[in-house]
């Protein structure tokens, strides 16, 4: 099942206030959101100019840093065929910015990250899983690989050079 919502590019107020956040990151007042949204700078697969799109942070690889995020709107939003096409790309968390390479996660580790995301935040999944699925998945192995089949799950890896990547 999908949800109706998700469906769909967002357009209109919902567009709108989906944007909101990246008005926040521009105006070097991201820190407010915490360490739970990140912005992610990338390039346009067409246009090749600089795109935006804030996300919510399902998982943090403390020790490698890399930071995984799902798309919502599945393999269709534009960020996501943008990373598919470009995989460099700025993220911005907190205070902090660096390059970084997005590679989409394997199945059986976007299952187990979903789980680990399920069982801390159990709320949040609920709702989110309501919005992205039209339904709310329960915090269970089976409803984690139904969410992973659907909804990719993306790996930001930073990029330790010294001179880091151009966008």
């Amino acid at each position: 099942m999908t949800s109706k919502l998700t469906s769909q590019k967002p357009h209109g107020l919902l567009r709108w206030i989906l944007r909101l956040p990246i008005l926040l990151y521009r105006t070097h007042l991201g820190w407010l959101l915490g360490g739970r949204f990140v912005m992610l700078t990338h390039k346009g697969r067409k246009s090749g100019q600089l795109r935006r799109v804030v996300l919510e942070v399902v998982y943090r690889d403390e020790e490698t840093g890399a930071y995984f995020v799902a798309a919502g709107w599945r393999r269709h939003a534009d960020w996501f065929l943008n990373i598919k096409a470009n995989p460099c790309v700025r993220v911005d968390i907190r205070r902090q910015n660096f390059s970084a390479t997005a590679e989409v996660v394997e199945l059986i580790d976007a299952t187990a990250t979903f789980y680990s995301y399920a069982r801390s935040h159990p709320f949040a999944f609920q709702e989110l899983t309501q919005f992205m699925m039209g339904e709310r998945l329960r915090s269970n192995q089976e409803d984690c690989i139904r969410l992973a089949v659907s909804v990719p799950l993306i790996r930001l890896v930073p990029i330790q050079t010294a001179t880091g990547v151009d966008l």
